[in-house]
């Protein structure tokens, strides 16, 4: 075991070197330049869309079985999670308070490449046996890319249907475990069988029960969480434009070390910010495209808009929470790490902060299993058909209480080194793709203009 360890080490070492920073980093520059800035400046437009989009099609005038709203809660059930609690503060941890600031460099590219992702699953998403609508990464390798590409689209489905089981399933419910037996002493084994039990009764449903659940949940324990995190802002806002400063200097200088943090170089600053940032929203990993398939609608574009914004909830505003909280509290220098560390944070300022903290972890590692059921299942039946779903859906169930009671630094660092995996033929085919991104944009943007142009011209007739 140990000598897999070591090599599985040396693999992540390298798919998370330097090539693969620049290859996130660059790709979703490369887009946000071709796009003109677009996802930044359309925030609000964004917003508009999703807002209307809460409601299902139930006339079925639109093509999908989610409600757009719902696809962006399923996406973001899969996305906030452990990565907005425990990836921040190891970020922090390791990196200095230099990490937010490059984990925010991160979010604002990446929001160019989640609306990419979800433009491109929108435009090449086909419909199952069961009259489902399905896509992602591996099927706009194959349609828009054409025969001599599908091995890439075999190959993010191969690593997607394995990652799952590591970042989106055991490493979730060990998380939820751990969470709660050290702050309210629940035994793990209890944690699992409640955790497969819960998981059991929604996966039953598909992803129209997923993305109803995650439709609920999602919105209110993000708002509980933010609410909480902003009481801490509110606390020590007397150090905010000191930790603002801190951030954006240590992010290009060493830190020297003091307390029970260690110091840390600009490269570990840049390396682990954007490698938790990724963790964290995913943009350029291709998991999201998958939830966004299914959403009801006639236009790639506009569901790109509403993609977009889980990059920028997700990081630029919960991430940033974290963070925020964790060094104005002055916890970041206690030597503490992962959720420990923001737990300490929190409980600086609010006497039940760790319980928040926990509460808040338990919950997105929850709609996290679901998410990622959803993206985990989709890339088996792209391999091996519909057929295999419900196999599919028996051995996520069944794996869940097994996360909850094992140690899993080594599962840590495999789900780590494919989702490095899983971004590369995703990140090849963006690239290849970005024509048809800009050109879907381009036409979307002008049609807008023309009927905006014509329905002001009859209010004025």
């Amino acid at each position: 075991m140990e000598g897999i360890t070591e090599f599985v080490s040396m693999i992540n070492g390298f798919v998370w070197g330097t090539p693969m920073l620049v290859m996130i980093l660059g790709v979703g520059l490369f887009l946000s330049v071709g796009l003109k800035l677009m996802p930044i400046l359309k925030l609000g437009t964004g917003f508009k869309l999703l807002w209307s989009g809460r409601i299902p099609d139930k006339d079925k005038t639109k093509e999908g079985e989610i409600s757009p709203f719902n696809a962006l809660m399923t996406s973001l059930s899969a996305t906030i999670g452990t990565g907005n609690i425990a990836g921040v503060a190891t970020a922090i941890f390791i990196g200095g308070p230099g990490a937010l600031f490059w984990m925010w460099c991160t979010a604002l590219v990446g929001m160019a490449t989640k609306f990419a992702e979800a433009v491109l699953a929108v435009k090449y998403r086909e419909v199952d046996d069961n009259g489902d609508h399905i896509g992602g990464p591996m099927y706009y390798i194959k349609n828009g890319l054409g025969s001599k590409w599908a091995w890439l689209g075999t190959a993010f489905a191969l690593f997607g249907s394995f990652a799952g089981f590591g970042i989106g399933n055991t490493v979730q419910s060990n998380s939820v475990a751990d969470a709660l037996s050290s702050n309210f002493g629940v035994p793990s084994w209890v944690t699992g069988v409640v955790l497969m039990v819960l998981v059991g009764a929604v996966l039953v449903g598909g992803i129209k029960r997923i993305a109803d659940v995650a439709g609920k949940l999602v919105p209110l324990m993000t708002l509980f969480y933010i609410t909480a995190g902003l009481a801490v802002l509110v606390v020590n806002a007397a150090a905010i434009p000191d930790a603002i400063a801190m951030i954006v200097h240590s992010a290009f200088n060493p830190v020297a070390a003091q307390g029970g943090f260690a110091g840390a170089a600009v490269w570990a600053a840049i390396r682990f910010g954007v490698a938790r940032g990724v963790f964290s929203n995913e943009a350029g990993l291709g998991s999201a495209p998958i939830a966004h398939a299914s959403a009801q609608t006639n236009n790639p574009v506009a569901q790109g808009l509403v993609a977009m914004l889980g990059t920028f909830i997700d990081t630029l505003i919960v991430c940033s929470i974290t963070g925020l909280a964790i060094i104005v509290s002055g916890a970041w220098t206690s030597g503490e790490n992962g959720a420990a560390l923001t737990s300490f944070a929190f409980s600086t300022a609010l006497p039940v902060g760790n319980y928040i903290v926990a509460l808040a972890l338990s919950v997105f590692a929850f709609t996290t299993i679901l998410g990622w059921s959803v993206y985990s299942e989709k890339c088996v039946q792209y391999l091996f058909g519909v057929k295999a779903v419900k196999p599919f859906r028996v051995l996520w169930i069944l794996v869940v209480p097994l996360g909850a009671v094992s140690s899993l630094d080594f599962i840590w660092l495999l789900a780590d080194t494919l989702n490095a995996m899983m971004a590369i033929p995703n990140l090849i085919a963006l690239a290849l793709l970005s024509p048809v991104v800009f050109s879907l944009t381009r036409e979307y943007f002008i049609k807008k203009r023309e009927d905006e142009a014509k329905a002001k011209a009859n209010v004025e007739i």
